[in-house]
Parts: structure tokens; sequence; C-alpha cells
């Protein structure tokens, strides 16, 4: 399976050799977002190392972050609507067996109202290199936090968070791979820590329902 992943980044890299620039920084964002194996630095540094190749100027690499973050945002969309439909099917079939209705989660998503506040936690999360994008994704999904909140704040802190990996690439700094491969590393294992927490919640939740059943 990881040779798989890894021959699709070596093709998405590949292409940036002959597809336009901007298509490639959308193609790519929304490829990195809904795969979510594929290294999040690889693309958007790719596109700034070309960027440089072709000499374009330093607005271009904005141009090119607005269109990854867009590529990434449709990406997002679809990783939330998944989830919104598989926590439906999810709780409806099983919940009952773990102590948790519907409404119960539903509730959890009534505490981000769409303000200001909420807007900048997920851009945060979103603008935040080392953070994985799909847990974050698939939670919004899963409490439904509003979706023009959702969105908004998912395409702006892409902007921020492509413009490092496109910087990166761009200043063709000697050591930017292993930076990125550093980065890559350390937001697996944060990666890793969520879905260990979240599992960790879900099992906590449960023992706490069963000692209420006995």
């Amino acid at each position: 399976m990881s040779s798989l992943f890894h021959s699709i980044e070596e093709a998405l890299k590949n292409s940036a050799a002959y597809l336009p620039l901007e298509l490639f920084s959308f193609l790519g964002g929304f490829i990195e977002e809904v795969i979510a194996p594929i290294p999040s630095p690889i693309i958007m540094a790719t596109a700034g190392s070309a960027a440089f190749a072709q000499h374009k100027g330093l607005i271009t690499l904005v141009w090119l972050s607005l269109l990854g973050s867009a590529g990434k945002t449709l990406g997002s969309w679809i990783i939330y609507f998944i989830a919104d439909k598989l926590e439906d099917l999810f709780v409806g079939k099983f919940g009952r067996f773990f102590g948790v209705s519907h409404r119960e989660i539903e509730a959890l998503g009534k505490h981000f109202k769409g303000g200001w506040k909420d807007f900048m936690i997920l851009f945060s999360l979103r603008a935040l290199p080392v953070m994985p994008s799909a847990p974050v994704s698939v939670v919004g999904g899963l409490i439904k936090i509003p979706l023009p909140t959702y969105l908004g704040a998912t395409f702006a802190g892409n902007v921020v968070r492509n413009l490092v990996y496109i910087y990166l690439g761009y200043a063709g700094v000697s050591t930017y791979q292993s930076v990125l491969h550093g980065m890559d590393n350390l937001e697996s294992v944060v990666q890793i820590i969520i879905f260990v927490v979240l599992a960790a919640l879900v099992g906590w939740v449960y023992a706490q329902r069963k000692k209420k059943s006995v």
C-alpha cells in the first residue's frame, strides 16, 4: 500500500513538468487532501520549485497558494460530507452499543455557532503546518461545524499553510528537503496521536455508559 501512495506522490511531482503551474497547484491540493497519506508539504513545495525554475515572480506564489487552497478546500468539503453521512449511518446502526446518540454528537457541533472565535480556531488548525488536515475535516463533518465557517476558515488557513511550503520550494534552500521531511514526520506523529486520543475517548465513553447501565 505504501508503494502505491509513493507512486502517486511521484506521479504528482513529475506532472509539474508538463502541467500549467496553476492547474498543478489546484489539482495537487485537491488530491493531497483527499488522499491523506500523501505528505502535505510535497505538492506545494514542488509548485514553488517549479515557479522558481520558470522565473516566476513572488506574486505568483500567492496566486499558486490561493489555487492550491481552493483545491484543498474542495477536497476538505468532500471529506466533511462523507464524514457527515457516515456519522448518520454508523450512529444510527451502532450508536446504541456505545451509548451514543445522533443527537448527542450533533450537540457537540452546536458549540460551534459560526462566530469569529470558531473561525479563528479552525483557521489556526488549518494554517499550522504540522497539523494533519484529514482529522480536522473528519471531525468537522462528524459534529457538523457550520459549513460557511468551515469552508471559509479552511480556505484562509490553507492559504497561509501553502505559502510556507511554496516559499520553501521557491527559495531553493539546500536543506529544504530535509526540513520538509522533518515536518512531514512530525505531521504523521501528530496524526497518530490524534487518532489514539479519539480512540481512547470513544473507549472511555463506552466504559462510562456500561457502568451506568449495570
